[in-house]
């Protein structure tokens, strides 16, 4: 499948170049909230976590950057999510950035396209304080609640924003719902369920219940560096500690390349393949050999080897098990292979759960189309065989990549993308 079209929201840029750039300068938009900042937030409560906050985001700054001289577009993007969850409200403005940039008219969205959301329980923090406004003061309550805790007022706020008209859905796996929404969004054009498929993954937020929850695992870093955050996510190196969380944003547009051809639409990249399986068990501890079938499922339906592949973005969270396990699974498949390049986008962008994949998706074509391998900034000491890229970026002869997304329930999906010659 063609993608004709790229958008993100995150705090390193709210836009495709900007995001490049930040990509291939390495730089971290982890920060460590203050106390005083975190104790009323999803930032971690009094065990002040880092994280890579959309910190200050609002409709109406997006809006000044992206509609300046479309003042009824802006007014309608406050209208339909001013009120809405984070998760919604993020949603709006990268599916509205994707839809603008594929040229395509709202007749031409309205019958022929699908939506796709990635993830599910996105609104946990608004859940949360809307719990707990409720127990202080009932009156307060506003009714909208009903509809802004689902997973579906995303979907509808972006169908209401875009005209898409078309089958629309909410695809929840974890960690990798980012990825297997691009893989199911990719199904859905091949098998003729719709002419094209918007996918969009909202920025899902926790509140300081799960976050705690995820501390008290040891899943999340939070001892060690905690005067330089930026270098508290370190995947595949000797003193990692563990996920930082993230918050961003992406949609992509996938239509047949043959579709894009006939109307003029640039091709940013192609879905080559994919793969997803289970390893049959459920909890936390990963395992090597569901990430590697998962691997070589991608490779098989694009009808490649190992060898074809250029580039891997890992999954590379920084923990300990992990990135353990992960590098066994890629020298599985990829063996100790010196031409590849392999990293991780988590230590500038963080973990951002649900979105994680979609977002590395978009930092892999971003990285196709510059042939250019961000830098892992943080691998001071690495641990695995495998060929990692160094603490500076890299510029080499780019054309196949895999990006791959592991979750907890052993959910494993790995996707095959490429950019022509």
């Amino acid at each position: 499948m063609a993608v004709t079209a790229a958008a993100v929201l995150s705090p390193l840029a709210d836009d495709l170049d900007g995001f490049t750039a930040a990509l291939l300068a390495g730089r971290s938009a982890v920060t460590l909230p203050s106390p005083e900042d975190s104790a009323d937030d999803s930032a971690g409560g009094e065990a002040c976590l880092p994280v890579a906050a959309l910190d200050g985001f609002t409709l109406a700054d997006w809006a000044a950057r992206h509609l300046p001289d479309e003042p009824a577009a802006a007014a309608r993007l406050r209208k339909v999510a001013g009120r809405a969850a984070l998760p919604a409200r993020t949603a709006a403005c990268v599916a509205l950035r994707a839809v603008r940039d594929s040229g395509l008219g709202a007749g031409e969205l309205a019958d022929g396209t699908a939506l796709l959301v990635a993830g599910s329980n996105l609104a946990l923090a608004h859940q949360a304080e809307t719990v707990l406004g409720h127990d202080r003061a009932p009156g307060r309550l506003r009714a909208s609640y009903a509809l802004t805790h689902l997973d579906a007022d995303v979907i509808g706020v972006v169908s209401e924003l875009t005209g898409i008209q078309g089958e629309g859905w909410a695809l929840g796996g974890a960690s990798a719902s980012g990825t297997l929404a691009l893989v199911h969004g990719a199904r859905t054009v091949a098998a003729g369920w719709a002419e094209r498929v918007l996918v969009v993954a909202p920025a899902a937020e926790l509140s300081p219940v799960e976050a705690e929850a995820f501390r008290r695992t040891g899943a999340l870093a939070h001892e060690n560096l905690r005067g330089e955050p930026a270098r508290m996510c370190r995947p595949f190196d000797r003193d990692r500690q563990g996920f930082v969380r993230g918050q961003a944003a992406a949609a992509v547009l996938l239509e047949r390349p043959e579709a894009a051809r006939a109307r003029g639409a640039e091709v940013l990249a192609e879905i080559a393949g994919h793969g997803q399986r289970l390893d049959a068990r459920r909890g936390t501890e990963p395992d090597a050999g569901g990430q590697a079938a998962a691997m070589r499922a991608a490779l098989a339906t694009a009808g490649l080897t190992p060898e074809d592949i250029d580039y891997v973005n890992a999954h590379g969270t920084g923990s300990v098990l992990g990135d353990e396990t992960e590098a066994a699974s890629l020298h599985q498949v990829f063996g100790a292979r010196p031409d590849l390049r392999v990293n991780s986008t988590k230590p500038l962008t963080g973990h951002c759960l649900s979105a994680a994949g979609l977002v590395e998706a978009v930092a892999t074509i971003a990285q196709l189309r510059a042939q250019t391998v961000h830098p892992n900034p943080n691998l001071e000491h690495p641990v695995a065989e495998l060929a990692l890229a160094g603490r500076t970026a890299e510029r080499r002869p780019l054309r196949t990549a895999l990006s791959n997304s592991f979750a907890f329930g052993g959910i494993n999906a790995s996707v095959v993308i490429r950019v022509q010659p």
